[in-house]
């Protein structure tokens, strides 16, 4: 006859997992207590919410109020709920990630440096919209470039002391103008879809415009750096 044998519990030690968890961050000073909310941009784009909808936005997206927030295209792709399946979801984001990070960044304080880098950034997805004869990307990076605006403002140096290039950036600039000048001569001549001397020049003359209007808007080693990391990090093609 089998003995049963008797285990004192009291020595056994729990090795249950032990599931720590971070507690949910509040971000409820960020609710609409509005039946609905309308957000404008300016870009004159605007995006209607209903109360819960909007609020459960502000419950799932706690990157929206990093004290050191990421890029847009980073965050995005770590937390697309409620916005990711469709490109149009992704300009919402967009849209979103600027309308709370401007309140973060401050919405009058920077409101003209806000202005200057959406237009070069618009200009630069204006000028390779035209090499690529058009195309959706363009549409939606139109409207994600208040995203990557807001970002910039984040980076912006907020005061002298924080400078460190204090150098005069004339030379660079004329360089970088210059190569986009060149990238128009040599588009042109692979332009097979505009077709007459007349139009070309024409196309050409348009384009040299927009280049000139960005030459206006760089006014400094901020804006330049923003534009050639816009640039470069959004337009390759081959």
């Amino acid at each position: 006859m089998s003995q049963s044998k008797q285990v004192d519990k009291t020595t056994i030690k729990d090795t249950t997992k032990q599931v720590v968890t971070n507690p949910k961050i509040d971000n409820s000073r960020y609710y609409t207590t509005k039946d609905s909310i309308l957000i404008t941009t300016e870009i004159d784009e605007t995006l209607k919410y209903y109360k819960a909808d909007f609020n459960n936005i502000v419950d799932n997206h706690s990157e929206f109020f990093e004290k050191y927030p990421n890029n847009p295209d980073k965050t995005y792709f770590n937390n697309n709920v409620g916005f990711g399946g469709s490109e149009v979801g992704q300009d919402e984001y967009y849209i979103m990630y600027a309308y709370f990070l401007k309140q973060i960044n401050g919405d009058k304080e920077f409101a003209k440096q806000r202005q200057k880098l959406i237009d070069i950034y618009s200009n630069i997805n204006s000028l390779f919209s035209h090499f690529q004869y058009g195309g959706t990307y363009f549409g939606h990076q139109y409207r994600r470039i208040l995203g990557y605006a807001e970002y910039s403002i984040y980076l912006l140096p907020k005061n002298k002391e924080e400078i460190e290039k204090t150098y005069d950036i004339t030379k660079q600039k004329e360089l970088y103008i210059k190569t986009l000048r060149q990238l128009i001569n040599d588009e042109s001549k692979i332009d097979y879809e505009t077709l007459g001397k007349e139009k070309k020049a024409e196309r050409t003359k348009e384009l040299n415009k927009i280049v000139d209007d960005l030459e206006k808007l760089i006014t400094d080693n901020f804006y330049l750096r923003r534009a050639q990391e816009f640039h470069y990090g959004h337009y390759e093609y081959y």
